[in-house]
């Protein structure tokens, strides 16, 4: 049996490579002012530091709902909706930190109102499973 999860691979490799791009903002900063540890006495340098940590606090989590959500019900028309608000949510944000502050108010937005939505909708259905013993998709072999 392959397990296969197309939005979670999807979403999951564009928010690696948003990580990445945020990752580079801070590195030019860096180099081009030479600033090898710490914040300097750069603002934008800290600005960015900051968007690039908010990144990593948010999405995995939600990429983690966004597996289970999938595991459990497949890749839905919604759930690809979800992730690609979320990750549009995450780049408008870090945007917004540099430049115009309706787009990081617009990336929180798109950030809190889909990782909520999959939030409640992943305690609706861990409260609707089924009352019986867990299944795995890993073959166990006895031991002995």
């Amino acid at each position: 049996m392959t397990l296969f999860l197309p939005v979670t691979l999807t979403a999951a490799g564009a928010a690696a490579l948003l990580n990445f791009w945020l990752g580079v903002r801070i590195s030019r900063i860096r180099v081009s002012n030479r600033i090898l540890h710490g914040e300097g006495p750069n603002g934008e340098l800290t600005t960015r530091m900051r968007a690039h940590l908010n990144f990593t606090e948010y999405a995995p989590i939600t990429l983690i709902l966004i597996a289970l959500i999938e595991l459990a019900t497949g890749p839905t028309i919604w759930l690809w909706g979800f992730a690609a608000a979320f990750l549009l949510g995450r780049a408008l944000h870090a945007v917004g930190m540099v430049a115009r502050l309706w787009m990081r108010q617009a990336g929180m937005l798109l950030t809190f109102l889909p990782m909520l939505a999959l939030a409640g909708y992943a305690i609706y259905l861990g409260a609707q499973a089924p009352k019986q013993p867990p299944t795995t998709v890993f073959k166990i072999r006895p031991v002995g």
